[in-house]
């Protein structure tokens, strides 16, 4: 992506230089792969799927990312980003790979049981969403039930990407306290929690430090227990 920048703009191209070896370098509490996930996820939310997504596209491709893994991920976060969204990132991303050749899908997807009853949710967080509207209630079900037998992306990795869905989209309540929940349940220390947020910062500086604030909120909690 700086090869890119610096025709565009050579102060421009130093100083993402500069930030790319704060993020990729200096946070090494999470994996290069949950580095790239993450900044794909950031793609979508923000809708840049011009230069940034590509040069995420292609690092997916460069670090042992398959064409089956990216489509598990927009699927994933289509929950949370928004349909629409990720969908204009699955038809970007069918043209990146058209363009450089890369490998495609096999064809490799996940059961997504729309016609169940269950739902992974934690029951508390089902029910109070059910006390605000019955039908959003069963739509966010639907939606977690269709996502439950994803085994691509592990726990961990979803977790992160929707707390940095949260971060983005400043929903820094309810849902983050679910998605933070569910990356410490799955083994992730506060201070990897900690990175998740801080990487999330070159989408935008703002939101991170709102969001620092809101994990940090949470981490001095009686008991750290969420819901």
């Amino acid at each position: 992506m700086n090869v890119h920048a610096k025709t565009l703009d050579p102060v421009f191209a130093e100083m993402s230089e500069a930030t790319d070896r704060k993020v990729w370098e200096e946070i090494t509490e999470l994996s290069m792969r949950e580095k790239i996930l993450l900044s794909l996820v950031g793609d979508v939310c923000q809708q840049t799927l011009g230069l940034p997504f590509e040069a995420h596209v292609t690092m997916a491709y460069e670090n042992g990312l398959s064409a089956d893994d990216l489509r598990e991920l927009l699927r994933f976060i289509a929950y949370d980003s928004g349909y629409p969204a990720a969908l204009s990132a699955l038809a970007r991303l069918v043209d990146i790979e058209r363009e450089q050749a890369l490998p495609g899908p096999t064809g490799d997807g996940h059961p997504i049981d729309a016609d169940g009853q269950t739902s992974p949710i934690p029951a508390p967080t089902r029910q109070a969403v059910r006390n605000l509207d019955p039908g959003f209630a069963d739509y966010m079900d639907l939606q977690s039930r269709m996502r439950a037998g994803m085994r691509r992306l592990t726990v961990r990795e979803r977790a992160f990407a929707t707390m940095t869905v949260d971060v983005l989209f400043q929903t820094l309540e309810e849902s983050f306290r679910v998605h933070v929940t569910r990356a410490l349940k799955a083994g992730a220390t506060p201070e990897e929690a900690r990175a998740v947020v801080r990487f999330s910062a070159q989408f935008g500086l703002t939101k991170a430090w709102r969001g620092m604030r809101a994990l940090n909120a949470l981490f001095t909690e009686a008991g750290t227990v969420f819901a």
